[in-house]
């Protein structure tokens, strides 16, 4: 596996408007109907999904191995939520981001996700005991 060159500041954007699906109620992490924190994880891996997508070549993946997320507003639904992921550091396949989720001018969260870079058809077949 020849793991393609990233370089730190490569970037992506996701958007989301939040709904019922997307609240602590539904996700089972609280009991209030605003955007919970395990769908803001998953908005920021995707942007971190989209930061890398353009220079994956066929046969290598990213998965994430280390989150942290920092809850700091309460987004009710309705409101459309952006995530901004910055890859900041590469050291050898591990990848670092450093997310941002907004919604408006408000800062919603901030978080820190680690990918590393494999070859997808050994990880599949290593997740399946193959």
């Amino acid at each position: 596996m020849e793991p393609p060159e990233f370089a730190p500041g490569l970037s992506a954007r996701v958007e989301l408007l939040v709904t019922d699906a997307d609240t602590a109620q539904s996700l089972g992490s609280g009991d209030v109907p605003v955007l919970g924190t395990p769908r803001v994880l998953a908005l920021a891996e995707a942007a971190t999904v989209a930061a890398t997508a353009r220079q994956i070549p066929g046969g290598i993946t990213t998965v994430g191995t280390r989150a942290e997320v920092e809850h700091r507003a309460p987004t009710p639904l309705g409101r459309r939520v952006v995530a901004q992921a910055t890859l900041t550091k590469v050291d050898g396949r591990k990848l670092l981001f450093e997310v941002t989720v907004h919604d408006g001018e408000l800062l919603v969260a901030e978080v820190r996700l680690e990918r590393m870079v494999l070859d997808r058809q050994r990880f599949i077949a290593r997740a399946f005991g193959d």
